[in-house]
């Protein structure tokens, strides 16, 4: 698919840490070709205006994380402006809207801005209204030009939100744009701060724009029906919010796991008051079918029950099920990376990770776990990137390389890599200390 250098570095150094990639993963995305259709119907009806949400449902290893990344990076290439939040029990509870809000307009991201795009999002969209301004017979020197802007800034917003909008949503944007005219930069970046949610931003700077405090649970989703109008009146499709890991909930206090699970109900039930914006929540089949979790929601578990019609499951309900990977699969994504990986011998590299080789891998690391090859594809992928690192490291075959570096070391008169047991050994280590 052409990707560049960067993006395979990409690709490679986040498959080493086990993370999924945030870009170039169509390069191997294998055996989810009627999943991802189906979230091509639905930013379709995005795009036509409606307002949908899913429900991405499968086990540790199915992929969801990477199925919701590669949703993010069709989006951007349809034209959508995307945010990715993972559900944190620390600082993301449903029940605050605040939090969610928050967590959605920091991780605002587009094709040319993968993050934090909220400043270039208002910016288009000023210039589009500076466009209209002058189109409709304005003189781009005159000395009240700004003001017309400013003017046709606010009228926009109410427009665009059937009037609905806060009204400090338009006093700040108004003044974005009168401190970015006058060079105060810093400014209006903190103004852009506090409308990302932020608590941060000093009196004074909000005293700039007439407003006072900071963006509640009880009108944050209005401030987000106004950051999704900008986003289209900036030029994008639409606006797609994958909230990933929502199975977090799961270790939240009861209290908290049932507001929360009332939140994600709030929120589906509003969808289609919001048009042209789509929701993808992943999450694990205990978080959907346990009493603990969705099931325990009598409202929510209605709307998004996942039905299994006599072993036929349809895409098209609000629970979009993942599949376990199989060997096959694996094996096919193995050899997409291998075709992919950066080499300095393709050759020795094929030769070395035959099909073979890579039959042999998946079965050394699914030995531990039972021979479940759906639960380790995280630690199947770190065990093949190593592997083809370490032969781009070695000009010699692995095994030889191995023998030589014992042979060294017993020319030099020292030990194998041996160490003598000691009592306590199979219990590992607390963990201790500071956490970052």
């Amino acid at each position: 698919m052409g990707l560049g250098r960067r993006d395979i570095e990409h690709i490679f150094e986040r498959l080493r840490s086990g993370v999924v990639p945030e870009r170039g993963l169509d390069a191997f995305a294998v055996g989810v070709e009627r999943q991802r259709a189906e979230i091509g119907r639905l930013l379709d009806l995005a795009d036509g205006g409606e307002g949908v949400f899913k429900f991405l449902r499968g086990g540790y290893g199915c992929g969801k994380t990477f199925m919701a990344r590669l949703a993010v990076l069709d989006a951007q290439a349809r034209g959508f402006a995307t945010s990715f939040v993972v559900v944190s029990d620390n600082d993301l509870h449903f029940h605050r809207f605040d939090d969610v809000y928050r967590k959605v307009v920091q991780e605002l991201g587009t094709g040319s801005c993968p993050r934090g795009a909220l400043g270039d999002i208002i910016d288009r969209w000023i210039a589009r209204v500076e466009e209209a301004v002058i189109k409709g017979g304005a003189d781009e020197n005159a000395a009240d030009f700004d003001q017309q802007v400013a003017k046709r800034l606010g009228e926009e917003i109410a427009s665009l939100t059937g009037g609905k909008a806060p009204e400090d949503l338009g006093r700040v944007l108004r003044e974005v744009f009168s401190l970015k005219q006058a060079g105060r930069v810093g400014d209006a970046g903190a103004l852009l701060s506090w409308l990302s949610g932020s608590e941060n931003v000093a009196a004074a700077q909000k005293k700039t724009a007439g407003i006072k405090g900071d963006i509640t649970g009880r009108d944050a989703l209005d401030y987000l029906h106004g950051i999704l109008e900008i986003v289209k009146a900036a030029g994008y499709r639409g606006l797609v919010i994958v909230i990933d890991e929502a199975e977090t909930i799961l270790r939240m206090r009861q209290d908290t796991r049932g507001k929360s699970l009332n939140g994600i109900r709030q929120i589906i039930d509003a969808a289609d008051r919001y048009h042209g914006l789509l929701w993808i929540f992943t999450g694990t089949a205990e978080f959907f079918d346990t009493r603990r979790g969705v099931a325990g929601l009598q409202p929510l578990h209605d709307r998004i029950q996942f039905l299994n019609e006599g072993g036929v499951v349809t895409l098209r309900q609000p629970q979009l099920e993942l599949k376990p990977f199989d060997r096959d699969r694996l094996k096919d994504v193995a050899l997409r990376l291998r075709a992919l990986y950066p080499s300095p011998d393709d050759a020795r590299l094929e030769r070395e990770v035959s099909s073979e080789a890579i039959t042999t891998l998946v079965d050394e690391v699914t030995k531990g776990f039972g021979g479940d090859v759906g639960v380790v594809p995280r630690q199947f992928l770190r065990r093949l990137v190593n592997r083809f690192d370490a032969i781009a490291e070695n000009p010699i075959p692995l095994p030889a390389a191995a023998e030589r570096v014992e042979e060294q070391r017993a020319a030099e008169g020292k030990k194998p890599y041996t160490y003598e047991p000691e009592p306590g050994d199979d219990k590992g280590y607390p963990v201790t200390g500071v956490e970052f």
